[in-house]
């Protein structure tokens, strides 16, 4: 008995080190000095793939769901145009400090579900309170589920629920967008099979979502060599080194193609 006693007393220690070892220091917000700027333009080479986009049959609630009144709801996966891949999120890999996060233009973040979508399709969200919010008429019911993408980075991606409740009534609901595995999160609405979502929630604010044509822009970022990455939730992530000079300006494009 003594000996097993301490066979678990010495696992447990040995358990303990290593997840000390393995922990990821968190993000500190400072002043930044000399701070500068990446920016780029995200593309799109090539002919789309097949899976582009799809026609889904709208079975519920097509007096709010169908405004344009086909049967259907097209969802783009790969939105292109003019050559620009919109929904792409570009952020910094592994930052230790900097700027503080800035305040969301709603005071607070929000997904909203308006028109049977999610509103915006892709946004990058602080990690914490996540306002929901149903924007629909009472007879709609809206269920959201919200699920971490674990092994992006990989390519083999397995999802895991963070919440999945039903709104039936119009209002806000707060919820914890707190993630444990993985920074990249699907919206779905379980009432709804053609309302999709995309979430990024790094622990830093260095991440942005490309505009409509596909330019970026992050500023603030303290002199330094970077990481810096470009994930499409259909295509998958790029990445590439950028060195940051004081007070200076660098550059980053990206071009993605179908697989």
């Amino acid at each position: 008995m003594r000996n097993s006693g301490k066979k678990a007393s010495v696992g447990a220690a040995v358990a303990l080190a290593l997840a000390s070892a393995g922990a990821v220091a968190a993000y500190t917000e400072k002043a930044v000095s000399g701070g500068g700027t990446i920016s780029g333009k995200v593309t799109f080479q090539g002919a789309l793939p097949a899976d582009a986009s799809e026609k889904i049959t709208i079975t519920k609630n097509p007096e709010v769901c169908d405004v344009d009144k086909t049967g259907a709801r097209e969802v783009v996966w790969v939105d292109v145009k003019d050559g620009a891949l919109r929904g792409v999120f570009v952020y910094i890999d592994k930052i230790d400090s900097g700027k503080k996060w800035p305040a969301p233009k709603a005071g607070k973040f929000v997904v909203n579900q308006e028109g049977c979508r999610f509103r915006p399709w892709a946004q990058v969200v602080k990690p914490g309170p996540l306002t929901i919010k149903h924007s629909d008429p009472a007879t709609v019911l809206h269920n959201i589920n919200a699920r971490e993408m674990i092994g992006v980075e990989k390519g083999r991606v397995v999802r895991s629920t963070i919440f999945n409740f039903a709104q039936p009534d119009p209002g806000e609901i707060v919820k914890d967008l707190t993630v444990k595995r993985s920074q990249f999160v699907s919206l779905n609405c379980e009432a709804h099979n053609f309302m999709f979502g995309f979430m990024l929630t790094p622990e830093h604010p260095y991440a942005v979502v490309v505009g409509d044509d596909g330019s970026y822009s992050i500023g603030e970022v303290p002199p330094g060599e970077y990481v810096l990455k470009a994930w499409h939730p259909r295509l998958g992530l790029q990445e590439t080194k950028v060195s940051v000079p004081s007070g200076g300006k660098a550059q980053a494009n990206f071009s993605f193609s179908a697989k």
